[in-house]
């Protein structure tokens, strides 16, 4: 792990929370414990971790309603969730992964596998945060070519008018005011060379969306993502 991960295990048997707490600190990680539902919700708070190991059958709030709790609040809902139980019901794990659970291990579990599936959840979440920041900067950017577009529909429409005041004003000058219509020729010519660059900066970001949108087309949304990242791990 490049920096170091903090994760919230939260059990009300001691023996787990204390083989947990020994064997996570050992491989690396930041470990915080919580004996029940309540205590969890403030240490989330408290501890902000990334990762969150949840017994379900607890006293006082059950791990469902801890979820329910943190997935509805917009400042803790991203933070993934490891849910145990020893429930090893199809309906108890389906109605889990709806409340947003990342993954659901029944007891009793094995730590090699319980490791294994921490260091996948993490890797995921990194993933889906990677690509929704990529998803931000394309927007930004197709946002910024749409308005480019515009700035330069506006620009060639200025130079237009130029070119319209220009032949006016050819039109009534005198043909021996030599030193006037070199002016204007130059003035043109100029133009023509502004019309070119504005021609090629077009043409760019032309290419460049062709491309935004063949990317597009190949790109997987971020629901889509999750919903394939959950059922790998079912």
């Amino acid at each position: 792990m490049n920096t170091q991960k903090k994760i919230l295990i939260v059990d009300d048997e001691t023996i787990n929370l204390d083989f947990f707490d020994v064997m996570l600190t050992k491989l690396g990680f930041a470990v915080d414990k919580a004996v029940d539902g309540v205590e969890a919700l403030e240490k989330v708070k408290r501890f902000l971790p990334d990762l969150i190991l949840l017994d379900n059958i607890m006293p006082r709030m059950s791990g469902w309603e801890v979820t329910k709790i943190l997935k509805n609040d917009p400042k803790y809902k991203e933070i993934p969730i490891v849910m145990f139980s020893a429930l090893d019901d199809v309906k108890d794990k389906v109605e889990g992964f709806e409340l947003g659970v990342d993954d659901y291990i029944t007891k009793p579990f094995n730590f090699s596998e319980v490791l294994a599936r921490i260091r996948a959840v993490l890797r995921n979440r990194e993933l889906y945060a990677q690509i929704e920041v990529r998803e931000s900067r394309l927007f930004l950017a197709e946002e910024l070519s749409t308005d480019t577009k515009q700035y330069l529909l506006d620009f060639i429409k200025n130079i237009d008018d130029l070119d319209g005041t220009i032949d006016k004003i050819k039109s009534k000058t005198e043909a021996d005011d030599k030193d006037f219509t070199d002016l204007l020729d130059e003035v043109s010519e100029k133009s023509k060379k502004v019309r070119k660059h504005i021609a090629e900066l077009d043409a760019r970001i032309e290419k460049t969306t062709a491309e935004w949108e063949r990317l597009k087309k190949n790109e997987i949304d971020l629901p889509l993502l999750e919903t394939q990242i959950r059922s790998n791990i079912t």
